[in-house]
């Protein structure tokens, strides 16, 4: 790693934790795959970059560690992870479990205000989608979950998901360019609002189990074409 991998100057915002925004901007671009497996995390120029202490740095690094997204050898180095797919496997039947029951939930109470609302982040994701903008397409397909959260009172639960799913969001981030996965996340995106939308929790959670079950379907395909990011286990 050299200190141009990592995007323009670094501002702390002294009002919040200076571990938890280094935390942020690494786990970010570990999970985009800017930072790409096997990449050294070295120290002294994660200290130069933040102009934090080894502190903030430090602890940084063994949160990303304690979520599998890096590999800390003390005193030695920190090297980016290759996709753990035993994490990615537990991240995705939690996250399906979860949403499973969440549209179940929210169908039950036709929402137009939330349909209104995914409806708007689909529409801004095909824009995203046609100008080619994958950041912004993958930001707002996150934006579509955590939307649901938030409007069945779970936004705490979402971020407990977010903490799991480091792995998973790689592993989907390999996939996006392949097999049109993004159009068919606009597609599943859509049959899962327009069933909220209705009441049919039937056909709800058969969208969200298409919607996020179709990357670990492809793990031999993504092996195959990113053999560097994918753990052999």
């Amino acid at each position: 790693m050299n200190l141009d991998t990592l995007p323009g100057a670094f501002r702390l915002d002294r009002a919040r934790s200076a571990t938890v925004q280094v935390y942020e901007q690494l786990r970010e671009m570990i999970v985009t795959l800017a930072l790409k497996p096997g990449t050294v995390l070295a120290r002294a120029q994660l200290i130069e970059y933040f102009g934090l202490s080894n502190t903030p740095i430090r602890d940084a690094l063994t949160r990303l560690n304690d979520e599998r997204l890096v590999e800390v050898f003390p005193q030695h180095l920190t090297r980016v992870r290759a996709i753990d797919l035993d994490a990615a496997r537990q991240a995705h039947f939690l996250r399906v479990s979860i949403e499973l029951e969440l549209v179940h939930v929210l169908a039950q109470a036709p929402n137009p205000v939330l349909e209104k609302s995914l409806q708007g982040l689909i529409a801004q994701q095909r824009a995203s989608l046609e100008a080619g903008d994958l950041e912004s397409f993958t930001a707002l397909d996150q934006g579509f979950h955590k939307k649901m959260y938030a409007m069945a009172d779970m936004g705490d639960l979402w971020q407990v998901v977010r903490n799991l799913s480091g792995n998973l969001d790689r592993l989907r981030r390999l996939h996006l360019p392949l097999n049109n996965k993004a159009q068919s996340i606009l597609d599943q995106h859509a049959e899962i609002a327009l069933a909220i939308g209705r009441g049919d929790a039937g056909a709800a959670q058969a969208a969200v189990r298409a919607h996020l079950s179709g990357t670990l379907s492809q793990l031999n395909a993504l092996r195959d074409n990113y053999p560097e990011y994918v753990s052999p286990s």
